[in-house]
């Protein structure tokens, strides 16, 4: 079950071009690290986004740390091509290594805008469903969120290609508080989103100073709490 949380915090979660000038709601190129508890069990989040040419590269990686170490060998790496559109940020490609997991999983899907489509290979196998409307891949969800958050854009729901399934996402905005993380203290913003017909549910606490990254990232399942990560770093590139 370590492995299954560890792949669903990549989905939380995780997320300036040469001469270019960036927006002031653009996102800023940084690298981010959380530390993860999942019950008695700690891990490890490093993200990163770097601006391009067309728009920004996004990476992840999660692994277990101390001893959850004995229990969880391995890594999943995840990123995720961005581009801006009318509509917001949109994923053009995104891939996932998992060496973490039982059995593993590799993901390769491009998302074509021009004919609504996402397509690739799933484990080797290949995949190819229709899209409809902006649909994220597991990296590019947050960073999109963290986009509409600076544009002053609120959306009711997001949706997830998560490999070859399509999860709608519900958002609510919980209000503010003032939180405290390795990092630092800091007002922050709470966004949640769950899935239809699940019992998790997704908590971000969000930071406009530091362009609404996510600083803590809980979830909760029959209102237990199942996890939690915390910002221990923050370097804007």
């Amino acid at each position: 079950m370590l492995h299954k949380t560890f792949r669903s915090l990549l989905c939380i979660v995780l997320l300036a071009s040469s001469g270019a000038s960036l927006a002031s709601d653009s996102l800023t190129p940084h690298a981010a690290e959380y530390k993860v508890k999942i019950s008695v069990l700690g891990g490890r989040l490093s993200t990163r986004i770097d601006a391009t040419d067309t728009g920004y590269f996004a990476q992840s990686s999660i692994k277990a740390t101390g001893m959850s170490r004995l229990l969880a060998h391995g890594t999943i790496r995840e990123s995720s091509e961005l581009a801006a559109s009318n509509n917001g940020l949109r994923p053009q490609r995104f891939r996932s290594v998992d060496t973490l997991s039982k059995g593993g999983q590799t993901v390769d899907l491009t998302f074509d805008w021009n004919e609504n489509s996402v397509g690739g290979l799933i484990d080797g196998a290949d995949f190819q469903t229709s899209l409809e409307g902006v649909v994220h891949d597991r990296v590019s969800l947050q960073y999109g969120l963290m986009s509409d958050l600076l544009s002053g854009v609120e959306k009711a729901e997001y949706a997830l290609q998560d490999a070859e399934r399509l999860k709608l996402l519900s958002i609510t905005n919980i209000g503010t508080k003032t939180v405290k993380v390795p990092f630092g203290r800091f007002e922050a913003i709470g966004i949640q989103h769950q899935a239809a017909n699940s019992s998790r549910v997704t908590t971000l606490w969000c930071v406009e100073e530091l362009g609404y990254l996510p600083v803590i990232i809980e979830q909760h399942r029959k209102g237990k709490r199942r996890m939690r990560a915390l910002l221990t770093s923050y370097t804007p590139l």
